[in-house]
């Protein structure tokens, strides 16, 4: 199977869909099922002594995992975070990092996957399991 959709349509999502703009991921890659992407660091987002904040892990392993379901089922796919569990494992001080996700599983009703942070030296920062709910498009309604 080849992936669903390209490079350039996901970088643009990430540059134009308005709930993660604010962060400045990138694209770092993608194959069937799996995305990663690069989180810079701002100092907006860092807790006190630079640490940064635990929310833009959480939002880079929801955002990468969004885009990893997209590689199988397309840009129109509507699927939606139905669970999240996180384990912080180390801190990120004034440094960028990559997040990357992959599906683990395609069921019926419910897709499932994991997202590994990392910063430049391979250290693992945190460690996510993810459950999205599928979005099936309802069939179109029969013309009279």
């Amino acid at each position: 199977m080849k992936v669903a959709v390209t490079e350039e349509e996901l970088t643009d999502l990430l540059a134009n869909v308005p709930f993660i703009k604010s962060y400045g991921f990138t694209l770092a890659g993608i194959s069937e099922g799996v995305c990663t992407i690069f989180v810079p660091f701002q100092s907006v987002f860092e807790r006190p002594g630079g640490i940064v904040s635990g929310v833009v892990f959480m939002a880079a392993a929801d955002v990468a995992m969004w885009l990893a379901i997209k590689t199988k089922l397309g840009l129109t796919d509507g699927s939606l975070t139905a669970e999240m569990k996180t384990s912080f494992l180390s801190g990120a001080k004034n440094e960028d990092f990559h997040c990357t996700a992959r599906v683990l599983k395609f069921g019926q009703r419910l897709i499932y996957g994991l997202a590994e942070c990392v910063n430049d030296h391979g250290t693992l920062l945190t460690h996510h399991t993810l459950t999205y709910i599928r979005h099936h498009s309802a069939p179109p309604t029969p013309k009279a």
